[in-house]
C-alpha cells in the first residue's frame, strides 16, 4: 500500500464510524479522492497547494466534466484536506477558496399531471405489478429518494394517520404525508405481501425471492412500467419525486412545504423548481396534491 493511499483509507474508516456515511457515500467519497491521488500523480498530497487544485479542476472541466461533478470532487477533497489538518500537521487547506466553474441550474425533468396519470393508473395484473404499483404511487405521493423507499420498513407506515416515516441523507428522519391513492395501493400490496416475504424481512417491499428490494431493481421495473404505457421517454425514480416537487408547488406556491416533504437541508435546493409547521405542512398538502383526494 503506498503511502498517500493510507491517509485516505483513515479518512474513509472515520467518516464510517464517527459520522456513519452510507456505502454509496463511501464509495462516493473514495472515488473523488482516487481522482485526486491520479491527478497528483506522484506529489504528496499533504503538499498540493491551491494552484494545483484548481489545475486540476481545470483539466477535469476541459475532459467535460460537468460543473456539478467538479463541485463533488472538490467538496470531497476539502472534506479529506479538513480532516488530515486536525489530525495531522498540514500547512493548508489547499482546497480553501478553490471553486467549481460555474454551472447552468436546469430544472430537473419532470412529468405533466396527465403523464403521471397514464402511468399510474395501469391496473396490477399480477401479484409484482400489485407491489410495482405500491411502490410508484409512493414515489409520487411522497416525493421520495430512491434509497429512502428501497429502506423503508414495514414500521415507517402508518395508514391510519396517513403518513410514512422515511430516514434520508444524513441519517435524518422525517414524516410525510400519504395520499388516498398512494394509501389504497399499498393496502393491496400488504395484502399480497405475505405470499412474497419471508417471514423475519422487515422491509415493506420485497423482491420475487422474498427479501429487500434493491434500488437497481425499482429503476428497472419503473422503467419497464413506462415503456408499457408508451411514455415515449425513460422514466427514473428520481423523474417521480421532480413531478410530485413541481407539481406541487405550481398548486401551493409553497416552497418551504416542498422543501420540507422532500427532506432538503436547504431551501436554496429547493428553489431549482422555482415556508411550516406539520399540520400546516399536511394541509398544504391535501389541498394541493393531484392524488391526494378521494374521488
Amino acid at each position: 500500500m503506498e503511502q498517500r493511499d493510507t491517509g485516505i483509507i483513515a479518512f474513509l474508516a472515520a467518516l464510517a464510524h464517527e459520522k456513519k456515511a452510507s456505502v454509496h457515500t463511501l464509495a462516493a467519497y473514495g472515488s473523488d479522492l482516487q481522482t485526486l491521488l491520479q491527478l497528483a500523480k506522484d506529489e504528496a498530497l499533504a503538499t498540493l497547494k491551491p494552484s494545483d487544485i484548481r489545475r486540476f479542476a481545470m483539466q477535469l472541466n476541459s475532459r467535460g466534466q460537468s460543473a456539478r461533478s467538479i463541485a463533488r470532487k472538490l467538496s470531497a477533497w476539502r472534506s479529506f484536506y479538513r480532516w488530515l489538518g486536525n489530525n495531522s500537521p498540514l500547512p493548508q487547506n489547499p482546497c480553501q477558496g478553490v471553486r467549481p466553474p460555474k454551472r447552468r441550474r436546469d430544472l430537473p425533468k419532470a412529468l405533466s399531471i396527465g403523464q403521471v396519470g397514464a402511468l399510474l393508473d395501469k391496473p396490477a395484473d399480477d401479484l409484482l405489478e400489485v407491489r410495482d404499483k405500491a411502490m410508484f404511487e409512493l414515489f409520487y405521493s411522497s416525493g421520495l429518494r430512491l434509497a429512502e423507499l428501497a429502506s423503508l420498513d414495514r414500521s415507517g407506515l402508518n395508514l391510519a394517520e396517513r403518513e410514512v416515516t422515511v430516514t434520508g441523507k444524513r441519517e435524518k428522519t422525517r414524516a410525510v404525508p400519504l395520499g388516498a391513492k398512494a394509501a389504497v395501493a399499498i393496502e393491496a400490496w400488504l395484502g399480497a405481501r405475505p405470499s412474497l416475504a419471508k417471514t423475519e424481512e422487515t422491509a415493506l417491499f420485497v423482491s420475487r425471492r422474498g427479501s429487500r428490494i434493491t434500488p437497481r431493481a425499482i429503476e428497472l421495473r419503473l422503467k419497464r412500467w413506462a415503456e408499457r404505457q408508451g411514455l415515449g421517454q425513460h422514466v427514473h425514480p428520481h423523474m417521480l419525486r421532480h413531478s410530485f416537487a413541481s407539481h406541487m408547488l405550481q398548486s401551493s406556491g409553497d416552497l418551504r412545504a416542498v422543501q420540507e416533504m422532500l427532506g432538503h437541508a436547504s431551501i436554496s435546493t429547493t428553489q431549482v423548481y422555482t415556508h411550516l409547521d406539520y399540520q400546516h405542512l399536511a394541509k398544504v398538502y391535501d389541498a394541493a396534491h393531484p392524488r391526494a383526494k378521494k374521488k
